[in-house]
């Protein structure tokens, strides 16, 4: 084997490929003359009349590792379409670039005390000249780096954009190509102006009225400040709200789900990693939900696709449902009576006037007859307000083993239900009947609200969570008949030839998701039409939430403190070397220009997330 590697590295046969020589010689002419540079209108020698392709690939993060394998294996097939583009006279625009920006580079120069601006352009310089030894295409006069500040003070600003900004469901628009899309982002100054104007109104939840005569609408003038923020703030596209996040004490930062091993410990170093709510910073895209959805219409791609990210979103309709705490309510000749003398309510009840309750989506209003038992996520702040003194320790113990388990652990089909009782009841306000509340891991605080009304008749983990703890199961919508085989034991009486649920107000309100079944009227006698009370109708979603925007203690683009928006592009105060970054204390011009900036600016020690940087760099430089 030796001898033949000899001889291959020496061979001097005529029509050897001798790849140093040719290819280090075509890449300094590709160089030299700009083969693959994407010329601008304006430029001499563009040609306008030629179609656009705009072919992007994913950044890579210049680690100190330099390349991998998995590295050009996407970027040659990018490559092969890039060139073939060219030669069917598209004018091609194919740059490259390094998300340089992270928590790995941060931990790294903790490591090895130096900068991350330091380490991390010695690592871009790295990957550039292995990338050009492939031969790629790129077009390296449009280089971007998401560290330099002549790039990530544009993340800034589009951030502090949509602080200023909100969602219009209602907005009617034409987008470029014609089409007539309802929805749209726009400036919170024109929302202030319309409440002002008194042309829209405020309900008791600070939710927005736009019918003149709306039930239980507010004027803007009745309000506080304090409560004039908060309608504003309950709009805005960025927003900050608690969440439960990845908090790992020993990376001293937020961790994203992909960045926490199976056994709740950070794929860096290995530190134990705990389900903790801290204040975010979010980013309100579960907006976008219905245009998400229908723009995959006119994609071309493989409909497997274009299902997979339909399932992710996850839209549903559906209703939300108040289920009143049966300490605090009763309900008496088809009226809610408050038992507690002090509540006062600001307008008459409904589902956004309703004090003391759990607030819970279903996309099957009709087997609200079936709701045996509610379950809060152990994150839900209901939690501890509702739980007995008998019950304390229990639900404690249970609410802190359940931190260090991840989503993709508490959710698993294979999982054995786990959960404990809180020791309170709420009322179902289709039956008034009480039911008992639990705490559960599989249900997840980031989805929907956080609380389930939980119907084993009709739900796979609904059933199994009530058969490992013996609570009621009632059959109230007919399942399939393999569903029914496999259960039917467990069933309470059995299920008839056509079993239904829910009651006439539920089944006209929703036709399509349930018949009206007059044996079943019977069981909500006296009870009234309470239903206009406690339930509306929802776009709901089942996958699909809003995103955190905010890492603390790594090195990113800096947040300045909370309630202080950024500046424009080409402030001075936005051109911070480096970002936010915990060695700001090191002897670097870097360091003392950030901690300057931060002291001057009140900015607070956190960043934006990795996601968030890369995702406008499509739109090209």
């Amino acid at each position: 084997m030796t001898s033949l590697m000899a001889d291959t590295k020496h061979d001097s046969r005529p029509g050897r490929y001798d790849f140093r020589t040719i290819e280090t010689r075509w890449q300094r002419r590709w160089a030299e003359e700009g083969t693959f540079r994407s010329l601008n209108p304006g430029d001499p020698g563009a040609d306008t009349s030629k179609p656009k392709y705009y072919i992007l690939d994913f950044f890579p993060y210049p680690s100190g590792a330099g390349l991998h394998v998995g590295h050009p294996l996407g970027y040659c097939a990018t490559d092969i379409i890039a060139r073939y583009k060219r030669m069917c006279g598209y004018n091609v625009l194919h740059p490259m670039g390094f998300d340089s920006f992270g928590l790995p580079a941060e931990q790294y120069a903790i490591e090895t005390n130096v900068h991350p601006a330091i380490t991390t352009q010695g690592n871009v310089e790295v990957y550039r000249r292995q990338l050009k030894m492939f031969g790629f295409s790129y077009d390296w006069t449009r280089e971007l780096t998401t560290s330099d500040p002549s790039y990530y003070k544009f993340t800034q600003w589009m951030f502090a954009r949509m602080f200023e900004s909100w969602y219009d469901d209602q907005a009617r628009w034409t987008d470029a190509n014609g089409k007539e899309c309802v929805g749209r982002a726009r400036p919170i100054s024109g929302l202030v102006a319309e409440l002002e104007s008194g042309r829209w109104g405020i309900d008791a939840s600070l939710e927005l009225v736009r019918e003149p005569d709306g039930p239980d609408r507010r004027e803007w003038t009745d309000l506080s400040r304090a409560q004039q923020r908060q309608v504003l703030d309950n709009n805005r596209l960025a927003y900050l709200a608690d969440v439960p996040v990845n908090w790992c004490p020993g990376l001293g930062t937020v961790l994203a789900n992909e960045e926490v091993d199976s056994e709740g410990r950070s794929d860096r170093g290995k530190h134990p990693v705990f389900r903790r709510p801290l204040r975010q910073w979010m980013l309100r895209i579960t907006k976008y939900a219905q245009r998400l959805v229908e723009d995959l219409d006119g994609l071309d791609w493989p409909e497997p696709i274009k299902l997979m990210q339909r399932n992710w979103v996850g839209r549903s309709t559906g209703a939300e449902v108040v289920f009143p705490l049966a300490d605090k309510w009763t309900i008496e000749n088809g009226r809610w009576e408050c038992l507690d003398a002090e509540v006062k309510l600001e307008g008459p009840l409904s589902y956004n006037n309703f004090p003391y309750a759990i607030r819970v989506y279903t996309t099957r209003p009709d087997t609200l007859f079936g709701a045996t038992y509610m379950v809060l996520a152990p994150e839900h702040e209901l939690v501890e307000q509702i739980t007995t003194p008998q019950q304390q320790g229990a639900v404690n113990q249970y609410v802190a083993a359940t931190r260090n388990r991840s989503d993709l652990d508490r959710t698993t089909d294979t999982k054995e239900k786990t959960g404990v009782f809180t020791g309170a009841y709420a009322i179902n306000p289709v039956d008034g009947q009480p039911i008992p509340i639990w705490v559960a891991d599989y249900v997840l605080m980031g989805y929907g609200t956080g609380a389930i009304m939980a119907v084993p008749g009709g739900d796979t983990r609904d059933f199994e969570f009530a058969c490992t703890f013996d609570l009621p199961i009632v059959s109230v919508v007919r399942p399939a008949n393999e569903w029914i085989e496999e259960r039917i034991g467990a069933m309470a009486g059995g299920i008839d030839q056509r079993a239904a649920s829910g009651f006439d107000e539920v089944a006209r309100e929703f036709p399509d998701l349930g018949e009206s079944v007059a044996e079943h009227r019977a069981r909500s006698e006296g009870l009234g039409d309470k239903t206009t009370a406690v339930l509306r109708e929802k776009i709901g979603l089942d996958r699909l939430a809003d995103h955190v925007v905010k890492h603390p203690r790594a090195w990113g683009e800096a947040f300045t403190g909370e309630g202080v928006s950024v500046n424009s592009p080409g402030s001075a105060e936005l051109e911070v070397p480096g970002g936010v970054c915990r060695l700001d204390g090191l002897a670097t011009p870097e360091a003392k220009a950030n901690h300057a900036a931060r002291e001057s600016q009140k900015r607070a020690d956190e960043s934006m997330t990795a996601w968030l940087r890369g995702q406008w760099s499509r739109y090209g430089k």
